[in-house]
């Protein structure tokens, strides 16, 4: 028998004066008051403490807030967005859309902005509300500095080149660019760059991208490592950034 069911046995008991004289005394107090389920947790709620904090925004960037025209397509999803905010910059300019029950205040004076939910105690809002904190100040970023990744090729014979054209691939758009890639295939390797993305080779075992949109940038740099992710004997591969791998020892028979 699950806890309530008990506690309102022994309540109707307590009710009833015949059998109220068969309950202990000590179990009266706690029967006076309504059941309350117990969590397992004995911490206190802690809200975001990463969506409550201010955005600074630089001065060469600017945010226009919209509403976002109503659709007559009927959906349950909680987070069709209602409105939207525009961030401009001199690398670009980027739209995120906002769920309904999420609210900006733009400080025009100190050049901040504060985001704020409608319940934080709901578990969905308190989540989301941290994801577009962060998707906003990366928009910010990446309108005013830009986001950049850096790739190393380890191993023999690793090299990088971009080219204006490519064998295997067709370009998506006008003046289109290829990471053309030596990893010690017997075909060639050819990534067509995204629209907003600029790659680089410094060097030909160094990569760079570069990009206003983090995600695009993230993903591409994704892609390319795909074709020879790190292994761990002999250490050769294509490294994102600071990535680092541990050594195993090799199997001696």
């Amino acid at each position: 028998m699950s806890c309530p069911a008990v506690h309102r046995s022994l309540r109707r008991l307590v009710r009833e004066p015949q059998t109220a004289s068969l309950v202990p005394v000590f179990l009266l107090p706690c029967l006076a008051k309504p059941y309350q389920a117990r969590s397992f947790s004995c911490s206190a709620a802690s809200y975001s403490r990463v969506g409550g904090a201010a955005i600074s925004i630089p001065p060469e960037v600017s945010l226009r807030f919209f509403d976002l025209p109503k659709s007559n397509v009927r959906s349950r999803a909680k987070d069709v967005p209602v409105s939207a905010v525009e961030v401009a910059g001199p690398l670009g300019q980027m739209t995120l859309p906002l769920p309904p029950y999420l609210a900006a205040k733009h400080n025009t004076k100190n050049q901040k902005v504060t985001l704020s939910v409608g319940d934080p105690t709901i578990t969905h809002q308190r989540a989301m509300w941290g994801t577009i904190r962060a998707h906003l100040q990366n928009y910010i970023l990446g309108v005013s500095e830009g986001h950049s990744c850096v790739l190393r090729l380890v191993g023999v014979g690793y090299r990088a080149t971009i080219e204006n054209t490519a064998i295997t691939k067709t370009p998506e758009y006008p003046g289109q660019q290829f990471v053309s890639l030596k990893l010690g295939y017997a075909h060639p390797i050819e990534m067509p760059i995204p629209l907003g993305v600029k790659a680089s080779v410094p060097q030909p075992t160094r990569i760079l991208l570069e990009g206003c949109e983090k995600q695009v940038v993230a993903q591409f740099a994704a892609e390319i490592r795909e074709w020879r992710k790190p292994e761990p004997y002999k250490g050769k591969g294509i490294f994102v950034n600071n990535e680092t791998i541990k050594l195993k020892a090799k199997k001696i028979k």
